[in-house]
């Protein structure tokens, strides 16, 4: 057991800037040993690392846990930008449920389901223009990034038009320490201006989007407060394209450089299913650790008493490699029985858009497949340039060629 007087010296934390979909070696060395790790973040107070799966069903589904208590200048954290108190990353139920109730509506499976047809009509049209164009051609901005920003931006009623806007905004507020912490709370309120804007239109005259319907329940129903729904409405928008887009490119490139797997999905494409699930739970799609829950009594975690007070930081990106819930961790296998992968969360803060991003990774790199077959890599692998000091990883170009 560990008491507050025997606190280790915590280690600083992230372990060092991702390498293309690598899992840092300590991630492996602390799976398989089951330790927890005290660690010293870039921001906030430190805390205790959690890796394996187990525990961190705990740290995510217990009510001693809790997120609303980690909020605040002290937060553990990589990014400069706070969350804000109040906000639905920041609440723990019986308020979380509130909010999130609100906005499940438009995430439910029925209503996935009626927008895979239009992402299929897109991806056609993104499709057809890499074909005109020719090769080579770069699947970041051509592809990737375009899908999940058409399909958010008409689901909540945000003009497509505006995106190279927010995706500046977005690319600020997700930074890892990359910007000044002013540049990036300045687009963070920039942001929350602009979604204000569209939900003062919306309540002159709404539509048939997501931002009508929270101004709705804020106006009308009385179940948020206006500051909520625009709350919501940036969540959504930030949340809906970014890990999306970096896991449409994060699988192309780990499709490109595994031949067989290529070759499976090819040869298979009734694969696409179950093959998105084994690279949502194969591939790190965070950079780092993030979201950190306060203890709110003494809790024994992976044998460590955890005082009250003290912070716990859930690693999902590793916990999904973990040798204790998956045979052959570290081996991508379309044909994996039982995958229960922790890609989209656990508890009450379980990803809302799940089925959003499901489908869409589905119809992306089905789609993709089927029309370039001999899709390859126009570069080394080693060349292929990705993103750094941000929160998710992914490559900045993936040029292609067929």
């Amino acid at each position: 057991m560990t008491g507050v007087e025997q606190l280790p010296e915590p280690v600083p934390y992230p372990f060092g800037e991702p390498v293309g979909l690598d899992l840092h070696p300590t991630y492996h060395e602390l799976l398989a040993s089951g330790a927890l790790l005290r660690v010293r973040m870039p921001f906030g107070e430190p805390a205790w690392l959690v890796t394996r799966q187990a525990d961190i069903k705990v740290v995510l589904g217990d009510p001693r846990f809790s997120r609303a208590r980690a909020i605040g200048a002290q937060e553990p954290r990589v990014m400069p930008v706070r969350q804000r108190p109040g906000t639905i990353l920041a609440l723990d139920p019986p308020e979380h449920t509130r909010l999130r109730r609100a906005v499940a509506r438009a995430f439910t499976a029925r209503r996935t389901e009626t927008l895979r047809q239009r992402a299929t009509e897109v991806v056609g049209e993104l499709l057809d223009e890499l074909q005109k164009q020719g090769p080579p051609a770069d699947l970041v901005p051509s592809f990737a990034l375009p899908l999940p920003v058409i399909i958010i931006c008409e689901l909540l009623g945000v003009p497509y038009a505006d995106w190279d806007r927010f995706r500046q905004w977005s690319d600020l507020v997700m930074s890892a320490g990359a910007v000044p912490r002013d540049r990036a709370v300045a687009a963070l309120e920039e942001l929350g201006e602009y979604l204000a804007g569209l939900a003062g239109q919306r309540r002159v005259a709404p539509a048939d989007d997501l931002i009508s319907a929270l101004m709705h329940a804020a106006d009308v129903e009385d179940r948020l407060t206006v500051a909520e729904a625009v709350g919501l409405s940036s969540g959504v928008l930030v949340a809906g394209y970014e890990t999306t887009a970096n896991e449409i490119a994060n699988f192309c490139y780990l499709l490109l450089t595994s031949p067989d797997h290529h070759r499976q999905l090819r040869q298979r494409p009734e694969l696409i299913g179950p093959a998105v699930e084994e690279m949502l739970r194969f591939v790190p799609h965070r950079a780092h650790a993030a979201f950190a829950r306060v203890a709110t009594e003494d809790v024994e975690l992976g044998g460590v008493l955890i005082r009250a007070g003290e912070a716990v930081l859930p690693a999902l990106i590793a916990a999904d490699r973990d040798p204790t819930a998956f045979t052959e961790p570290d081996t991508l296998d379309f044909h994996r029985t039982d995958n229960s992968h922790l890609a989209f969360g656990y508890g009450p803060h379980h990803c809302l858009g799940a089925q959003l991003a499901r489908m869409e990774l589905q119809v992306a790199i089905g789609g993709l497949l089927a029309r370039f077959p001999d899709l390859a890599l126009a570069v080394p692998a080693e060349d292929v340039p990705w993103r750094t000091g941000m929160v998710a990883r992914g490559p900045r170009q993936l040029p292609v060629t067929w």
